[in-house]
């Protein structure tokens, strides 16, 4: 393993003057939410921030995932933030959200708008969702377990035809193409008998042959905590194992297990000085037999080949036959040889039954060191942290790969009974003894930050707080040389660090929790631009005013709170510049690429050898402008809580090469060789509106919450370097997630109707085929003729929404989450119903079109070709993706404290639930379809006992 150790620094910091809004104000002590470097009261809240406490909320949901309940519990997040790819930090570390537990978990913020975010820099310049885990507490030893046992059924199967009908529709085919049929009538029909499924096989990848009916999950998770005035303790300890779907061949004994242990301790050194120390460990092992079984079942058409030849079957008098039989390595069941052909030498089942497996190992090792000072006796309020981390992780798997031999039969019938009379041997069948070490990896990332803060309340109302720090991580990743051992394109390590550097300052005023002002910069800096572009300056200014406050608000009763927010910022950030060097020129030396150039003033030119690329000394950083408004209130007696956020963001100086509008043309010799540089051009433009609403009512015993979160988005590509003969075909104008395609007008029904039409340039086309609209009007059906026919959703559909339940009476508790959108389109264009070449019908193209069927078909006519005019996209294969998702729902008993008197039981809770339990959409079935490994729902009991 090619491990290299990471340096980091950062620079010095000056001493401050000014706040951070983490201190607490002093009405709120208990209210605080976590933001940038710090925390902050609830009700001095002026940046769009959403948070989630996970340590409650895992009280009546279980998911081990850290990130549980936000998809239906704020809005604006669907995995996104504002429609853009976050950073995740956890305690503050970039960290992978799956290398926590939800059981570890104390709460998660989702920081969304730019101001809340410029104290991070470059990389958190698309949103920040900021994981804390939990701490000890001044109390005695409490410990909590909680253990659950889950099973994972499958949502559903594609349904493919099976062989008799897929030979009988490929015939099809064949006379749609104008060449011969492919199988005779009589293989069809002894097909169908099934009565030797060797020789006329009939494979169903989903049948309980080759899988289970659900797989199992278990785990188990302690929790220990508590601690004096000295300490504070948190420690948490758990495993989890899931067994496989799949029960065939080294798949039966197939197995994920990991083991995960936390610690989290807080000292009192001195009454002026506190550290903190956490250190998790993650084991993951996994055992697997070989070969790729899901996604040959979308593509290998079930009367291939058998996977098992029976020995019982085969003519022994061949001397080859017995010769075969008897040194074979590989007698499955002592009863079979392996089934192949010569373009099928190894194949899903084979693998699985001969080729050996894996083993992969990964170990992580997570460490945070945070030193806080109390520096009142320098000056009142002031006060300092610093804290350093170090991430290690390491993978590698142990192979054990077998040689094996596949045989193709030849068969006949021997005094009536089927036999096998000759056998064609494909590959070497050979045993190993040896296991190997087929791939490794490894990362580290360290972390620095430092900071001084200072808080003070001035004549009662006036409250400063500010803050000043530099913060920076790297990532690095290497492999070992021979990373493709078992399959792998990657080798080496990374010769660049993922980096991220910056200085942050920020003040705050706020007089008497009224008025509110806010001014948050950050110096950052990035290697990937060229010298003295590579730092900018990321400024933003929040304003908050707290009406409720105000005299004429006293007399409007139904208002306990109401607080109005806006905010600018300008973020500079190198997320969007992919590769370092992007602003240097270069020429290498290549026979094989060559150009021809002409000077400007006429003189002749010459060919040039190589791979050419213009230098921009100017490319700078990419920058998120935003303006943002918001809302919270508290209405009705704390019935209704809300808060929402109108946002647009503009994000200016995207890449291009400038090739359409920018440079002559000149500058582009050809496809492979140019003197255009990389420039500081496109804009993308993002806005939208978020909200949530929860209320909270009793009845009696019976306490009822119910929250309601969403997000209307829209995005525009402002600008573009291009250049069409079109403005329809322009990306200009037009939604980031545009689908383009063509309007199809139906079938054609006959060659006259062909004759008349508009020609199709996509390849030949018979009756039966798709019909395209010519948007152009020059008789022609080509590239030309595509318009945007909707949104993709990709990032955000136009409206996402979230809905959350709780229902508590006595002892009992019923929780449920869901999620949907709406306004968003897609294209059934997979391989279940784009058939092409050879590969497998599914179940849609039984309404295909033919002549008896022109009237009602819903599919173009088969083909054994690729399809190109009927597969590309079109509002034939459009659809909405209109849904509603039952993510989750859990029923909970807490037994009451009294059952447990004079014992060491504090407490025990019972659940039991499910996820992924329904979708309601018209598209529902397409929806939960899977070519691959299927959705999965799943059903779980479990306890939670308290000591």
């Amino acid at each position: 393993m090619n491990r290299k150790f990471i340096y980091i620094g950062c620079t010095a910091l000056a001493m401050a003057f000014l706040n951070v809004r983490g201190v607490v104000a002093q009405e709120a002590q208990d209210s605080l939410v976590n933001v940038a470097f710090g925390k902050v009261a609830k009700e001095d809240l002026t940046h769009a921030v959403s948070t989630v406490n996970t340590s409650e909320l895992s009280k009546i949901l279980y998911n081990n995932n850290s990130l549980m309940g936000l998809n239906g519990m704020v809005g604006g997040y669907n995995g996104n933030i504002w429609g853009q790819g976050a950073l995740i930090l956890v305690d503050g570390v970039p960290r992978s959200a799956s290398n926590v537990k939800a059981t570890e978990v104390e709460s998660v913020s989702v920081l969304k708008d730019a101001a809340a975010v410029a104290l991070y820099g470059s990389r958190a310049s698309k949103g920040v969702v900021l994981i804390t885990t939990k701490r000890g507490k001044n109390a005695p030893m409490s410990i909590d377990i909680r253990g659950t046992v889950a099973a994972n059924v499958p949502v559903s199967y594609p349904r493919y035809l099976d062989s008799d009908c897929y030979m009988t529709l490929y015939n099809e085919a064949c006379r749609n193409d104008g060449i011969a049929e492919k199988y005779d009538a009589s293989t069809i029909y002894q097909t169908t008998l099934g009565t030797n499924p060797y020789r006329y096989p009939d494979i169903d990848f989903y049948s309980s042959d080759y899988l289970r009916k659900f797989n199992v999950n278990s785990g188990v998770v302690g929790e220990v905590y508590g601690g004096n005035e000295k300490t504070h303790y948190y420690l948490d300890f758990g495993m989890d194992y899931n067994n496989s779907l799949l029960k065939y061949g080294e798949a039966k004994k197939a197995y994920d297990m990991s083991f995960n242990v936390r610690g989290n301790v807080d000292m009192s050194l001195a009454s002026w000085l506190k550290a903190s120390t956490n250190a998790a460990v993650i084991f993951n092992n996994s055992y697997a037999g070989r070969g790729n079984f899901w996604g040959a079942a979308s593509t290998l058409r079930p009367n291939w080949f058998a996977p098992l030849l029976p020995i019982d079957m085969m003519d022994r008098t061949v001397a080859t036959i017995d010769e075969y039989i008897t040194n074979s390595n590989h007698l499955i069941d002592g009863q079979y040889l392996l089934g192949g052909t010569s373009a099928d030498t190894t194949n899903p089942f084979s693998e699985l039954l001969a080729a050996g497996y894996t083993k992969e190992k990964s170990r992580m090792f997570m460490f945070d060191v945070v030193l806080m000072a109390d520096l009142d006796n320098l000056l009142k309020g002031l006060s300092f942290k610093t804290a350093y981390s170090v991430d290690y992780t390491s993978y590698y798997s142990e192979a054990f790969a077998e040689n094996y031999a596949v045989y193709q039969p030849t068969w006949a019938n021997v005094n009536g009974k089927d036999m096998i009379v000759g056998l064609t041997k494909f590959g070497e069948d050979k045993k190993s003894i040896n296991e190997y070490v087929g791939k490794s990896t490894y990362d580290q990332t360290l972390t620095f930050s430092a900071q001084f803060d200072y808080a003070r309340t001035f004549n009662k109302y006036h409250n400063v707080s500010a803050t000043l720090l530099g913060w920076g991580y790297q990532t690095q990743s290497s492999s070992d040389e021979n990373n493709n051992a078992i399959g792998s394109s990657v080798a080496g390590s990374n010769y660049h660090r993922t980096s991220n550097v910056n200085l942050g300052l920020r003040a705050s005023y706020n007089y008497a929790h009224k008025y509110y002002v806010d001014f948050t910069g950050a110096l950052v800096h990035s290697a990937k631009l060229p010298e003295g572009k590579r730092n900018a300056f990321s400024p933003s200014v929040t304003l908050g005013w707290r009406l409720s406050k105000e005299k004429f608000m006293k007399n409007v009763d139904f208002v306990d709170d109401l607080k109005l927010t806006a905010s600018y910022a300008k973020l500079h950030q190198d997320l969007d510049i992919s590769d370092y060097y992007m602003y240097k020129g270069y020429y290498l030396m290549e026979q094989k690429k060559t150009g021809w150039y002409q000077w400007h003033d006429g003189t002749a030119g010459g060919v040039l050898s190589g791979s050419i690329r213009g230098g921009n000394p100017e490319l700078t950083f990419i920058t998120r402008e935003e303006y943002r408004v918001g809302i919270d209130a508290t209405l009705f007696n704390k019935l209704f809580q809300l808060n929402a956020n109108y946002f647009t963001q503009t994000t200016g100086g995207l890449l291009t090469r400038g090739a359409s509008t920018i440079f002559p043309s000149y500058f582009n010799l050809n496809d492979t060789s140019s003197f255009l540089p990389w420039i500081n051009n496109n804009e993308d433009k993002r806005s939208g509106f978020d909200f949530g609403v929860t209320a909270n009512k009793k009845f009696g015993q019976l306490d009822v919450t119910l929250g309601f979160n969403g997000m209307v988005f829209s995005s525009k590509a402002t600008k573009r370097d291009e250049v069409t003969e079109y403005d329809y075909l322009l990306a200009e104008g037009h939604a980031l997630d545009a689908v383009r395609g063509y309007v199809c007008e139906g079938f054609f029904q006959s060659e006259e109707d062909i004759a008349k039409h508009p020609r199709q340039t996509f390849g030949t086309v018979k009756p039966g085929d798709l019909k395209y609209k010519d948007i152009n009007e020059d008789g022609v059906i080509d590239s030309k003729d595509q318009i945007d026919l909707g949104k993709g959703g990709w990032s955000a559909a136009p409206f996402t929404f979230g809905i959350n339940l709780k229902l508590k009476y006595k002892n009992f508790s019923l929780f449920a989450l869901g999620n949907g959108q709406t306004g968003a389109i897609g294209m059934k264009n997979n391989s279940y119903y784009w058939n092409r070449g050879t590969s497998k019908f599914s179940e849609v193209v039984w309404n295909r079109w033919t002549y008896k069927t022109a009237e009602t078909a819903t599919y173009p006519r088969l083909t054994t070709g690729n399809g190109d005019n009927n597969y590309r996209n079109s509002t034939f294969w459009m659809y909405k993706t209109n849904m509603f998702k039952l993510a989750n729902v859990q029923f909970s008993y807490d037994f009451p404290e009294s059952t447990f008197n004079g014992t060491f039981v504090h407490g025990l809770s019972l659940y039991c639930g499910g996820s992924n339990l329904l979708t309601i959409s018209k598209e529902r079935q397409y929806m939960e379809l899977s070519t691959g490994y299927p959705q999965m729902r799943n059903f779980y009991v479990g306890f939670k006992a308290a000591f």
